[in-house]
């Protein structure tokens, strides 16, 4: 298994560089860390008492695996959940703050291990998640994974400005899906006309 450093490094090199999209309600971003992150983390890199996108254009790849590592592995107890499940949670907190933790929460109920869905991992959530893994080792994260790519599908048939990330300009696959899919076995890929028909309904 890759150390957590090598995940949160891939991570980072996943997340790109500095944007501001306009449609992102995260706002000014580089390598995956928002402005937001950034006030709630006192990060004031250039010195001038408050936290401006220029202070986001000057993080550099080594602060955001630390934060990554810091306050998106550790501080929710990712390091208590299978080791197999470990690397997809971790990224989709990364990308979706504690909607990841839920997003398995549901599953694991789904499954026959309820679990409150609180967006926290506890000893329930943690034990649930130990005992599914158990039952199904061959089968967990790609169960996971589709439902990370559920999740993508369904925030943008809710929200049209996020679209772009779920589908293409040319209609195929957007970075969201893309992204969930890296962590779901290829078998379970959706073809490129599953994905057309999925999101036919966009317009």
């Amino acid at each position: 298994m890759r150390s957590v450093r090598e995940i949160a490094t891939a991570i980072v090199a996943r997340e790109g560089g500095y944007v501001n999209d306009p449609d992102d309600p995260g706002g000014a971003t580089k390598h995956g860390v928002t402005i937001g992150t950034m006030r709630r983390l006192g990060m004031d890199l250039d010195g001038d008492g408050q936290v401006t996108p220029a202070d986001v254009k000057r993080l550099s790849r080594g602060q955001a695996t630390d934060i990554f590592i810091r306050h998106y592995f550790e501080a929710p107890g990712i390091a208590s959940l299978p080791d197999v499940l470990q690397p997809s949670v971790f990224d989709m907190y990364v990308n979706a703050g504690a909607n990841a933790v839920r997003i398995l929460q549901r599953l694991l109920t789904r499954m026959g291990f309820p679990c409150a869905v609180d967006g926290a991992i506890g000893p329930q959530t943690a034990g649930a998640a130990q005992a599914a893994a158990a039952k199904a080792p061959d089968h967990i994260a790609d169960a996971y994974g589709i439902e990370r790519r559920n999740y993508y599908y369904r925030l943008a048939d809710r929200r049209p400005a996020s679209r772009k990330y779920a589908r293409r300009r040319d209609g195929g696959k957007g970075g969201w899906i893309v992204r969930a899919e890296e962590f779901i076995s290829p078998k379970y890929h959706l073809t490129e006309a599953a994905h057309r028909a999925r999101v036919a309904s966009w317009g």
